[in-house]
This record gives structure tokens, C-alpha cells and sequence, in this order.
């Protein structure tokens, strides 16, 4: 670094510092903070301070992003790279971004660390989740208008919610609500002027629709960038300590780097991809080209016509219908043109980027797959040279590094075995439950043990237990209480809680596992993967015009995709999960019915009735979609059940449980003590 280096960095600090302390404006509240606030008032009946606090959180939310953005790419502008430079050069620059974007973001939010909110509040945000509230909230205020535009807003990003779908067209009813209220609040400017483009080319508006695709393409050249600023936030290092600076310069550098990358990368698949979905939206970014050529060729413009069609071949070359096309513009201008240049920098970075990805990849020892983004597996009515999107521009396509699981391969699938209890009695199996790997049972326990059970339920569970805290973590209309085994042991050694009601519990999961695994024939030990006992309870006042689910469809052991009708086997899925069970303890409620459906979670396949001792079990994959009905009134308790063949996966918990059972039966418990630490959270 030269002698006038180091001076230009401290002006450059200082005049920055003094941009933050004479910033006026208010800085942002953490909209972590606002959306509990939000939801505790929900709870407490204050639907004014819901929409308060929850329109605060959104509007928050939305502030941060943008400001990271902002900030970024300005500090960007503001110090470039050089074409030549050295080593200290690189870091001067890097030294000056980081100066420059900590006191732009700064000024804004004050002290970044209150912004960092949990990945469980991140979700949810991304599920839409603060518009259910805000729906219900408004409903409640006697704002229609205002609850018809919150619903529509959650529903574009969870369609799977039938009875939200429903409500919708009940608020279409409703004097003083009219269809443009049904607005997304959270649309993406780039796929919603793509969607009204193709709703004008499929009316025969070209002219219209030119004119959207071309705004379409304009945004989504700045939603690329905005995402690529993103991207450039902290990052996780997966079974790496860097904390402790094991590792040298550069390779700290190049691991950091090779994940920015790759999240910029992805954002071709993040921009294609609908809110609340999996899968992208198939040949999304090329369709644009394809259907402008089309466009421009109708409305007698064929310059721009051989350009978008060239244009289109830089992503499928050879394409043998594209290419007709280009030959025939040709033919008839009797001169080429050329690709556009926004087209060629976008592919050619995607290129270099995918070869230093392969390069990082190997230095991290992780496998790096590229996947199939521009995929157009349809063949195309060429009789008007009609672009392939036409008819199914909507349509989802596997993503080519992830695995699709939608039946068990590991092993032969078997079931009706014994049932080892001579008072269980089988109700139904797979055939008559219209499904694979599935069955009902009756009398597991009887009318006594499940009295005993609900008692030690109301003794020791939890609200949000298993699930960070979150009282509610399915539904607003609902409190979510749960308790382990172990916990449950613990009270009972403290005399919280009858021994014997604890040690039920325990005896009680042992036995339905045994009868899993029994009746399906399974060749290999089954482990528990987890077991909970759960209630949950209808939230009085809160039932009118239920929208919801108490807990939507999914799959147990992958993520399930509806739109794609498939469902993938990786994180944060819990992969290792095989059987799943529930034995319910009353039925003394209304609503509550366990559904399975169709990987469409929409076609309901089979209805359970809970009631005192039934049991289903199933196996965990992508051929059981399963949800549960809305709890309307009173309180539904069972023993939730998650099994797993590999024994790399057992519940630690349930490992210790198993030792102190072992201890009280050998009764050295009484004489050395007994130590319990309960993990509460799964």
C-alpha cells in the first residue's frame, strides 16, 4: 500500500462517521420485536396493536432488505476494483466496503445486531405467516377490504390452504369489497409483469404484452442484482471453526467466497421460483425471448424479432423450432442482427461463475452439482412458431440435484403382521386407507391409561415445547403444548408428577413402537427418532370462520412440493425419519380429524376421527401427505410418534430415558441419585 494509502482511509472513516452522527433520521425498530409484539397483542385480543405492530414488522422487514441493498451496492460504486492491483490493494478496497457499508446501513438501522433475527422469525416471514394474522385481525375490526387483500396475499404463497381459498371467495361476497382489493402485497415486480404478459398474449394483445415482457425482463435484471447484494451477508461454515483462525488466509477466504458465490449463483432458481414453492418456474428467463419473439413478429417488428429469437438459441443453441424461426426472420430482412447484450453478460458470467464454483467446491471437499436452469423438457407446436411456454409457462421441473423420494426403496414393503396385544384391534390398513404403508388400530391402551395420560399432559407439557417456544407454531387459532419423555421422568423423580404416570408414558411409546414395527414386517430394529406428547387447544373467540389447518399437509421425511406433485429428501427435512405414529388419548373435541391426502395436498384421500386408544401409523415419506383439521373446541392430546431405521439417528433423549428406566428398576437409582438434563426443544 503506498505512503498516501493509509491517510485516505482514516479521512474516508472519519467523514463517514460523521454522515452517521449527524444522520436525524429515526432509525428502524427490529421487526423481530414488532412481529411478537404483534402476536402477543393478537392473544390478548388487541387487534388494533396487531395491525399496529404486524404492518410495523412488515414494513421493517421490508427496510432492512432494502437498505442492506442499498447500501451495498453503493459502497460497491464507491470503491471498485481496480483492472491491476496488488494484494493490499484488494484488501484496501475490501477494508473501504466494509467502512462504507457498515455506516450507510448504520445510519439507517443503528446497530446492525438488533436486525439479526432467528431463522424461525425469517420463515415465517417468508411463509407470509403475518398476513394470517393481519386477516384475521382486520376481520375482526370490521375491515373487509383490508382482510380480503392480507388473505390474498398469504394464500399466493400457501394455495395449499384450501379452507384460505374458501374464505377468499366468501370475502367476494361481502358489500364494499371489490376485486381490487385482492391484491399481493408481497408480489415481485419481475414475475408479476411476466404473468400479465402472458395473460395478454394468450388474449391476442402483442402490442400489451411486448410492452410488459420488456418490463418484465427490466426487473428481472434488478431483482438479479438486488439478489446477488444479498448474498453477500454472513455466511454459515458447516463443520468449520474459523472462530479460532485454524485455517490459513486464504483458505478462510476462498471457503467465504465459494458460499457468496453459490447463493449468487442460485438466484437464477431464487428469481424463477413463486412464492412458497420448491421448484422454479421451467425455462423461466428464456421463455421471456420466446415469447417476444413471437410478439414483435405479430406486430410486424422483426428486427426485434431476429434479435429476441437469436437472443433465445444463447440459452438452448440448436434449438431446431427457434432456429426455423430465426431463419425465416432472416429470409425476410435479408440481413442478421445479433443476441442482446444484456443476455450475453448475464450467460457469460453464469459460466465463469459455474467454473470458479467447481474450483471452490473442491477446495471445500464438497460435491457441487450444477443444476439444469434453463430446462425446457416440452415439445413445441411449431405451427405458428407459438414460443413452448404458451400452454404451461406455469409448470414446475425437478430440480437435478435434488433426490425425489416419493416411495420407500430401501426395503420391500411388507405389512399385517402380528399385533403382539391381544386388545388391539386392526380398523383399517393401506387398502382401505386408500394409500401405501399405512394403518389404523383401536384399543392400543385403554379408557384409564389415556385419563392418566391427559392428567400428566396438563402436569408437564409446555406451551411451544418442540418447537422453539413458538406458541403457536401452525396456527394463530391454536396453543401448542408438548413434553418428552425424559422431561416427563424428570418431574416424576422431583414428585411433580406421579413416577408410575411417567413411567406410563414411557412404557406406553415402547409399546406402539413394537406394534410399528411389528405390523410392518420390518427387518431391522426400529429407533425412536423422537417422541412427543402434545395437546393442542382451540383458542376461545378465535374460531369464527376458521381459514386454517391445525397443522398443514407435509410429509415427515422430506419437503413436500405440490405444484411439482413430488417431494424432496433433503434438509432442513428429517431425512432419517421411516415410520411416524399417533395415538390419540381423547376425542372429547370438535374438528381435529387426521387427513391424508394426494402429494397435491389437496385431494384428501383418508379421514381419522381421533377418540380414546386409536392409533395410525405410517411410513414417513412422500407417499403419506398428512395434515390435521382445524381444532374448533377444546383440547386434542396424543402421543406423537417419529421412528427411524438407522441407528446413527436414535433420540438421544430416549437413550437416557432408557437409563434411568434401567436404574429405577434396579432401584440403585434411590441409592446414588439420579441426574436428568431435559432437552426441551427438538
Amino acid at each position: 500500500m503506498d505512503g498516501n494509502s493509509c491517510p485516505l482511509m482514516i479521512l474516508s472513516v472519519f467523514l463517514l462517521f460523521s454522515d452517521l452522527l449527524l444522520c436525524s433520521a429515526a432509525f428502524l425498530e427490529p421487526a423481530d420485536l414488532l412481529y411478537d409484539s404483534a402476536v402477543q397483542a393478537f392473544y390478548g385480543g388487541d387487534y388494533e396493536s396487531v395491525v399496529r405492530y404486524m404492518e410495523g414488522a412488515l414494513s421493517s422487514h421490508r427496510g432492512v432488505r432494502h437498505t442492506r441493498i442499498r447500501c451495498r451496492l453503493r459502497c460497491q460504486d464507491q470503491h471498485p476494483f481496480h483492472k491491476t492491483f496488488s494484494d493490499l490493494r484488494f484488501f484496501d478496497v475490501v477494508l473501504r466496503r466494509t467502512v462504507c457499508m457498515n455506516a450507510c446501513i448504520e445510519a439507517k438501522l443503528g446497530t446492525q445486531s438488533v436486525h439479526k433475527v432467528s431463522d424461525e422469525v425469517i420463515q415465517d416471514f417468508n411463509r407470509r405467516i403475518p398476513y394470517n394474522y393481519l386477516q384475521l385481525a382486520y376481520q375482526k375490526l370490521k375491515q373487509p377490504e383490508k382482510a380480503a387483500a392480507a388473505a390474498h396475499t398469504y394464500f399466493q404463497a400457501n394455495p395449499e390452504h384450501v379452507e384460505m381459498g374458501q374464505h377468499l371467495e366468501q370475502y367476494k361476497d361481502l358489500q364494499g369489497v371489490e376485486e381490487s382489493h385482492f391484491v399481493d402485497q408481497e408480489a415481485r415486480p419481475h414475475q408479476q409483469s411476466f404473468t400479465a404478459a402472458v395473460k395478454l398474449y394468450d388474449k391476442g394483445d402483442y402490442e400489451g404484452a411486448v410492452t410488459l415482457l420488456e418490463d418484465a425482463l427490466v426487473e428481472y435484471y434488478k431483482a438479479d442484482v438486488e439478489c446477488r447484494a444479498l448474498c453477500q451477508g454472513p455466511q454459515k461454515f458447516e463443520g468449520h471453526d474459523h472462530v479460532r483462525y485454524r485455517y490459513s488466509l486464504h483458505e478462510v477466504v476462498s471457503d467465504h467466497f465459494t458460499q457468496v458465490l453459490h447463493c449468487e449463483h442460485e438466484c437464477v432458481r431464487d428469481l424463477a421460483t413463486r412464492p412458497g414453492r420448491l421448484s422454479p418456474m421451467e425455462n423461466y428467463l428464456p421463455l421471456h425471448y420466446d415469447y417476444l419473439q413471437f410478439a414483435y413478429f405479430k406486430v410486424n417488428r422483426l428486427e426485434e424479432a431476429l434479435q429476441c429469437a437469436l437472443t433465445y438459441l444463447l440459452f438452448h443453441e440448436g434449438d431446431e423450432f427457434m432456429t426455423d424461426n430465426v431463419d425465416h426472420y432472416r429470409e425476410i430482412l435479408t440481413h442478421d442482427s445479433t443476441p442482446r447484450e444484456e443476455a450475453e453478460r448475464y450467460l457469460t458470467r453464469h459460466q465463469l461463475e459455474l467454473e470458479l464454483l467447481l474450483m471452490g467446491s473442491k477446495i471445500m471437499g464438497v460435491d457441487f452439482t450444477e443444476g439444469n436452469y434453463w430446462s425446457s423438457t416440452g415439445g413445441r407446436d411449431d405451427s405458428n412458431r407459438i414460443p413452448s411456454g404458451t400452454d404451461g409457462w406455469m409448470e414446475y421441473v425437478p430440480i437435478s440435484e435434488k433426490k425425489n423420494i416419493t416411495v420407500i426403496v430401501s426395503q420391500q414393503l411388507k405389512e399385517g403382521g402380528p399385533l403382539l396385544y391381544d386388545s388391539v384391534q386392526l380398523v383399517q390398513n393401506s387398502v382401505s386407507l386408500n394409500g401405501t404403508q399405512r394403518v389404523l388400530l383401536d384399543h392400543v391402551i385403554s379408557e384409564g391409561e389415556c385419563a392418566e395420560l391427559r392428567n400428566l399432559a396438563h402436569a408437564v407439557t409446555m406451551a411451544g415445547d418442540g418447537y422453539r417456544g413458538r406458541m403457536s407454531p401452525h396456527t394463530p387459532n391454536e396453543r401448542f403444548e408438548g413434553a418428552t419423555v425424559l422431561k416427563t421422568l424428570q418431574y416424576g423423580y422431583e414428585g411433580r408428577v406421579p413416577m408410575s404416570s411417567a413411567r406410563l408414558f414411557y412404557d406406553t411409546s415402547e409399546r406402539v413402537r413394537r406394534i410399528v414395527e411389528s405390523y410392518f414386517m420390518l427387518n431391522t430394529t426400529l429407533h425412536f427418532s423422537y417422541t412427543h406428547l402434545v395437546c393442542r387447544t382451540a383458542i376461545t373467540g378465535q374460531q369464527d370462520h376458521r381459514n386454517d389447518l391445525s397443522h398443514p399437509i407435509h410429509a415427515d421425511n422430506c419437503l413436500l412440493d405440490p405444484d411439482a406433485n413430488e417431494c424432496w429428501k433433503e434438509p432442513p427435512a428429517y431425512t432419517y425419519r421411516d415410520y411416524s405414529a399417533l395415538l390419540y388419548l381423547n376425542g372429547d373435541f370438535e374438528g381435529g380429524e387426521f387427513i391424508f391426502t394426494e402429494m397435491d395436498a389437496k385431494t384428501v384421500t383418508a379421514s381419522i376421527k381421533p377418540k380414546c386408544g386409536r392409533l395410525v401409523g405410517f411410513s414417513s415419506g412422500g407417499e403419506n401427505p398428512h395434515g390435521v383439521k382445524a381444532v374448533t373446541s377444546g383440547q386434542r392430546c396424543a402421543l406423537a410418534l417419529w421412528f427411524t431405521l438407522d441407528p446413527l439417528y436414535r433420540e438421544l433423549e430416549r437413550l437416557q430415558a432408557d437409563e434411568v428406566i434401567q436404574a429405577l428398576d434396579t432401584q440403585s437409582v434411590w441409592g446414588q441419585g439420579l441426574t436428568i438434563n431435559p432437552k426441551d426443544e427438538l
